[in-house]
């Protein structure tokens, strides 16, 4: 006579814990509204927040680029806090003080104040986003699972301008900016507090130490791992190709739409094929996550990256007809969002998943800087030469660095961790 087991809801199951899948879904709805919220709702307030502190709209923008470089300074205390203690407490307590500096936002009336509302909306943004939800799901998910929970996160987290920009510009027309802002609050807390709290845990000891991953078993320590990874030339050429591409897609994200224009297209159609990048996003993900199971990532990665320089190259040549214009932002659309995959599957290959968010921070922290200031070096640029080719060679050169950087197969060998350090 068969005999009937019961299996605990959060024992290991096909390599992965069960409620793990409950943390994805909970941290893809999560991150989607953050990256609205905190992100990508500014684009849509920038004007009537300008006319309504009296502040010129070169000086609001330089705002939301403080919002970022305060980000990027928190990345390498989150990263290790998300390493010694998780992100249960660290996320909640970002979502709460996130929704409270929504509120807050709502209430300025001066340059300054929006500055100092927006830094701190800047450093809750690496407590609440990509960077700690990843940590999160890596702690938790064994490397054939991995891929497809982080790519379940990115792929619903993609639409977050698709959904919050038109949202914004909707509760703007009809509550005004101010408004806006608090019935985007009410969203931030009503949805991201409770998800943070209650379904984001650390996961039990014997998850962190499957046998699929042979560096979790050897367990040399946090700190030898992180230090070993710092000591590694191969962690610095990858930090410097995840910069030279933070610096092309953010240079492109502002600039793209202007350059369109100076091709002569309308306003609409330019602004509706630079939203192209979102999707695109989402399908560079996609593809990054299929062929990787035939091929290594830096070749995937790698051969997206030439693309994007080849596409950028091509606009001067493509962009002045529509048709030119969709095929080339699509070349370069592609890469879009690829290194928000490439970068923890990178990672974790190289040097598991003891100090991984760390490590993660660590190379975060230069990248989200190059992405703050990016744009604004792009547009100091064009002031200066008075046109967009020197731009597209510089970004094009970013994407053709960081090709030749993701390929590099360094000669000098990873230091191995001491564990004599706790």
């Amino acid at each position: 006579m068969p005999t009937t087991t019961t299996v605990p809801a959060d024992l290991t199951v096909g390599g992965h814990h069960a409620h793990g899948w409950r943390i994805v879904a909970a941290l893809a709805v999560t991150s989607t509204i953050g990256y609205g919220t905190l992100y990508y709702a500014y684009a849509v307030l920038l004007n009537p927040m300008a006319a309504s502190i009296g502040a010129s709209t070169t000086a609001v923008t330089g705002a939301l680029t403080a919002s970022v470089l305060a980000g990027a300074l928190m990345a390498i205390p989150v990263g290790r806090w998300l390493d010694h203690h998780g992100g249960r407490a660290l996320m909640s307590a970002g979502s709460i003080t996130a929704t409270a500096l929504l509120i807050a936002w709502s209430q300025v009336h001066t340059i300054g104040q929006l500055y100092a509302v927006m830094i701190g909306i800047g450093a809750c943004g690496a407590m609440v986003l990509y960077e700690p939800a990843f940590a999160v799901i890596v702690s938790w998910f064994t490397p054939d699972r991995r891929a497809t929970a982080l790519l379940a996160v990115t792929i619903v987290a993609g639409f977050a301008s698709t959904i919050f920009m038109p949202l914004t510009g909707l509760l703007t027309a009809h509550l005004g900016w101010r408004g806006a802002l608090l019935a985007l609050a009410a969203i931030h807390g009503a949805v991201a507090i409770p998800l943070h709290a209650t379904a984001v845990r650390q996961p039990r000891p014997a998850a962190a130490t499957a046998p699929a991953d042979p560096v979790r078993r050897a367990h040399p320590g946090r700190r030898a791992v992180a230090h070993a990874a710092m000591r590694d030339a191969r962690f610095w050429v990858l930090t410097a190709t995840f910069t030279a591409h933070g610096l092309d897609t953010s240079t492109m994200t502002v600039h793209l739409i202007g350059y369109l224009i100076s091709r002569g297209h309308p306003a609409t159609f330019a602004a509706t094929t630079a939203g192209l990048l979102g999707v695109l996003s989402v399908t560079g993900r996609l593809v990054l996550t299929a062929a990787r199971r035939r091929l290594p990532v830096t070749t995937i990665v790698g051969a997206v990256y030439a693309t994007q320089a080849a596409a950028v190259l091509a606009m001067p040549l493509l962009a002045g007809t529509r048709t030119g214009a969709i095929i080339s932002v699509i070349g370069f659309g592609l890469g879009f969002g690829i290194a928000s995959l490439a970068t923890p599957a990178l990672l974790t290959d190289r040097y598991g998943t003891t100090a991984y968010a760390t490590i993660a921070g660590r190379l975060a922290a230069p990248v989200t800087v190059a992405k703050a200031t990016g744009p604004l070096a792009a547009a100091a640029l064009l002031h200066i030469s008075g046109g967009y080719a020197p731009l597209l060679v510089g970004v094009a050169t970013c994407c053709a660095l960081a090709t030749i950087g993701v390929t590099t197969r360094t000669r000098v060998p990873a230091p191995k961790p001491s564990i004599r350090h706790p």
